[in-house]
């Protein structure tokens, strides 16, 4: 299971390969759980100041069909890819493509079988590594959202990164596997030490690696209501910019400008890793539709 962080450890309370964008507006209602309201995602990935090759992968699917898109929901999910060369790159793109596929055909509830399709992916990808030189050793974080009649889903491994701003707070909903997380949990160094420390890149979970991976996932869905913004990101962002700064960055702006904020910050801090960063805000149906908004999977290269 997760562990909720911030730094107080306050869970939040449920009653209170350019640079990419895909931007996507979806309503959900339902009665029972609360007032209606509408999705929009942002999402973007850049290369960063040092690195040639973009080895994140972001990604974001809304089912055409309305009862598959009732019973599953919204998929989004961010990926930073290792293994040097293009192996990274490889490994995931194809989490990306497994997850997204193994869980809209998995017939069970979302919560199992979102952790499923990480468990799908991470022995496929395992499986590729073995029969290509160039791809033994790969591997990939991946972090997955899905928003579900009212409710959030995750699964989670490596350290990539889930958040939740609400109530002028910030959460993260992801424990990251790294070494340093697990001297922060033994009580040997503070989370503001854990970001400068030198193994902080040193991760203990990947997708691929090995032949069976451990997928963190929450007990239960977690209850959503208008107002809220997650953001899921790569390890690149939040490596250089603060948990402070990213919840006025989000609270201060629409998504795609989070977006676009988020990774300028980054590149003005020097950008040494791939950036990648989605934003999901829950609004009311008529703030989405104060500003025009793209169609559906519309792709936009930024220049």
């Amino acid at each position: 299971m997760f562990t909720l962080w911030k730094k107080s450890k306050q869970k939040p309370s449920d009653q209170d390969k350019s640079q990419q964008r895909v931007e996507q507006t979806e309503s959900e209602s339902d009665q029972s759980r609360g007032p209606e309201y509408e999705v929009v995602v942002s999402l973007q990935t850049d290369p960063g100041c040092q690195r040639e090759l973009n080895e994140d992968q972001i990604f974001f699917h809304r089912p055409d069909d309305p009862a598959l898109l009732k019973k599953k929901g919204l998929l989004v999910m961010v990926a930073d890819g290792m293994g040097g060369h293009s192996a990274g790159e490889v490994a995931s793109a194809m989490a990306v493509e497994i997850v997204n596929r193994a869980y809209f055909d998995n017939a069970s509830n979302p919560g199992p079988a979102l952790k499923s399709a990480l468990q799908q992916a991470n022995s496929e990808i395992h499986t590729a590594s073995l029969k290509q030189d160039g791809l033994r050793g790969m591997g990939t974080t991946c972090t997955a959202l899905v928003l579900q009649n009212g409710s959030a889903i995750a699964a989670h491994v490596g350290d990539s990164r889930l958040y939740l701003v609400r109530g002028g707070q910030i959460y993260l909903m992801t424990e990251d596997h790294s070494e340093v997380m697990e001297m922060v949990k033994r009580g040997l160094i503070s989370l503001e030490e854990a970001r400068h420390h030198p193994d902080k890149n040193v991760i203990l979970r990947a997708i691929g690696s090995h032949p069976e991976v451990q997928v963190s996932t929450w007990d239960e869905p977690f209850p959503t209501r208008q107002g809220d913004r997650f953001l899921l990101c790569s390890d690149g962002l939040y490596d250089l910019v603060e948990d402070d700064e990213i919840k006025r960055v989000i609270e201060q702006s629409e998504p795609r400008e989070a977006c676009e904020s988020l990774i300028a910050l980054a590149k003005e801090r020097g950008g040494h890793d791939n950036i990648s960063v989605a934003v999901v805000s829950l609004v009311a149906p008529s703030e989405s539709r104060t500003k025009p908004v793209p169609e559906t999977r519309e792709l936009e290269a930024v220049k």
